[in-house]
């Protein structure tokens, strides 16, 4: 018997906690099982391994943490975590390769921001062989627009 599993990204960012919470949510409802996954990217060699083992452990406390916490409403699910070294998208790609569903938070960034860094959104959207699921970060309520007023036409 297959399981339904979901893969989601995780970067303890809050879209990264809201796509979580979403994976078990609908984990649960499926009958299926949760694969979270931290791909994280060493970028100053010169620090050693030692510093680098420890950027490891981190990514994986946090990410455990995490998972504690999404599987409060929904403790039947079962989620499996890994941190991964490697670019973002790639790791999250290859890692949803036999998936049923990949799913990742938005951060909400402008357009300069996306195109000047990339997404790894729009990248996982781009290379995933599965469906890809992104679970947007709400914006801050903003009161409602005053209505316009009608304009009257005159007759001449």
């Amino acid at each position: 018997m297959q399981t339904y599993r979901i893969v989601v990204g995780f970067d303890g960012s809050d879209g990264g906690v809201r796509a979580l919470s979403w994976a078990v949510a609908e984990a649960a409802k499926q009958g299926g099982a949760v694969q979270a996954v931290t791909a994280w990217q060493w970028t100053e060699p010169e620090l050693g391994a030692e510093v680098r083992a420890e950027h490891s452990r981190m990514a994986q406390v946090s990410l455990e943490a995490a998972i504690i916490a999404a599987r409060e409403d929904h403790p039947e699910v079962t989620v499996a975590g890994q941190a991964v070294p490697g670019a973002p998208a790639e790791v999250l790609t290859e890692a949803a390769a036999d998936a049923d569903l990949l799913v990742l938070g938005s951060h909400g960034h402008g357009r300069l921001f996306h195109a000047v860094l990339g997404s790894v959104a729009e990248q996982c959207i781009r290379a995933a062989v599965c469906p890809v699921v992104v679970v947007p970060v709400p914006h801050p309520v903003r009161p409602p627009a005053e209505p316009a007023v009608p304009i009257t036409t005159a007759t001449y």
